[in-house]
């Protein structure tokens, strides 16, 4: 079976979008809403990272049950980059960057866990459906909130 690789894929994806919502919260602390909205968000992420590492256990897969805390050198490199051309851009164009960038990562996270959803029906493994119907969710009300900002914000930002 290859249910593991997708839950080690599926792991390190929930722990980047974790990590893109705290970027995106620190990014823009001068909007309450995106800031506590998007560290709220990041902590539903953060837990999926558990509960993946908890039922990856039994697919042959030893994930850590913490989710990453800071960057890998890469990351940090490509985050400083960022923040240099966001200093040159707008804020507004920032907030669209970022908010575009949550969205395409939920996408992703979400199609994950649809896979997973698909294939613990087809095999009957119930815990691992518990798993999906618990996180899924919430990785779709993440994509929502991001399109949702990215929908109010888009016209005066980008008009403007």
């Amino acid at each position: 079976m290859k249910i593991g690789l997708v839950l080690k894929e599926l792991h390190r994806s929930e722990n980047d979008l974790a990590h893109e919502l705290l970027q995106v919260s620190d990014r823009h602390k001068v909007d309450h809403e995106i800031f506590y909205v998007a560290r709220d968000l990041a902590v539903w992420s953060q837990q999926h990272v558990r509960d993946i590492a908890a039922i990856g256990e039994h697919y042959g897969q030893k994930l850590d049950h913490e989710p990453e805390g800071e960057a890998g050198l890469a990351a940090r490199v490509l985050e400083k980059g960022s923040e240099m051309v966001g200093r040159m851009s707008t804020p507004g164009l920032l907030l669209l960057r970022d908010l575009r960038e949550v969205h395409m990562k939920a996408a992703g996270v979400s199609l994950d866990w649809e896979m997973l959803a698909q294939a613990a029906q087809g095999i009957k493994h119930r815990d691992l459906l518990a798993v999906t119907k618990r996180c899924h969710p919430d990785t779709l009300r993440q994509m929502r909130w991001a399109n949702a900002k990215l929908k109010e914000s888009s016209t005066q930002i980008l008009v403007s």
